[in-house]
């Protein structure tokens, strides 16, 4: 795995927050970008750059909201943390319902902010991994013949050589040679191991 180095988004309209976040983020050595609205954020957002958004829900122009939806529709996996006033508690809810990996009121304690910055990213380096690993099967399983993965299929099911042989209508011979075939392309050690990899696409 290549090495995870984060940054963590700061979208707030509010100047003096941005600073204190900014200082905040300094201080524990945490990269950090700060922009001044959501429309800024999404003219300066990368997919394949790794971290968090910290977000104030209340924005004039894009609201926080807003840009969730509008990440919802990129399919960004960028975990996010709400920044809510007393009276967003019930947007922060439901935020949370659709996908924000946190909230937190105002005011908060810096400690606490931190806690909940260091999970998202843990979160993100997780979900970032697993789709690395998703891809990788995904490309061995293209190396795969037609008749090998149709093997592959029935091999996950649990089916012995001699019952695949007689669902395909070839010798017995003919699978032990095809499966030999596909936990090499597959790079598989066991069968265990593949019927995971395989598992793993179909979530």
């Amino acid at each position: 795995m290549t090495e995870y180095s984060p940054t963590v988004f700061l979208v707030d309209d509010d100047e003096a927050v941005r600073d204190s976040l900014g200082l905040l983020m300094k201080s524990v050595a945490l990269d950090h970008r700060s922009f001044a609205s959501a429309g800024e954020f999404l003219a300066d957002y990368d997919p394949d750059c790794p971290g968090c958004l910290v977000l104030d829900i209340r924005m004039p122009g894009m609201s926080g909201m807003e840009l969730q939806q509008k990440l919802i529709e990129m399919r960004a996996i960028l975990p996010i943390i709400f920044i809510t006033g007393h009276g967003d508690i019930p947007m922060a809810v439901e935020a949370m319902q659709r996908g924000a990996v946190d909230f937190i009121p105002k005011p908060f304690r810096d400690h606490e902010l931190l806690d909940r910055i260091n999970g998202a990213l843990e979160d993100d380096r997780i979900n970032r991994d697993t789709l690395l690993e998703r891809e990788e099967v995904e490309k061995r399983i293209d190396k795969l013949t037609p008749r090998e993965k149709e093997v592959l299929e029935l091999v996950v099911q649990g089916k012995a050589n001699k019952v695949i042989a007689g669902d395909l209508d070839v010798s017995q011979r003919t699978v032990e040679i095809h499966r030999a075939r596909v936990m090499e392309k597959m790079m598989a050690r066991s069968l265990a191991q593949l019927v995971r990899m395989v598992m793993q696409i179909q979530v």
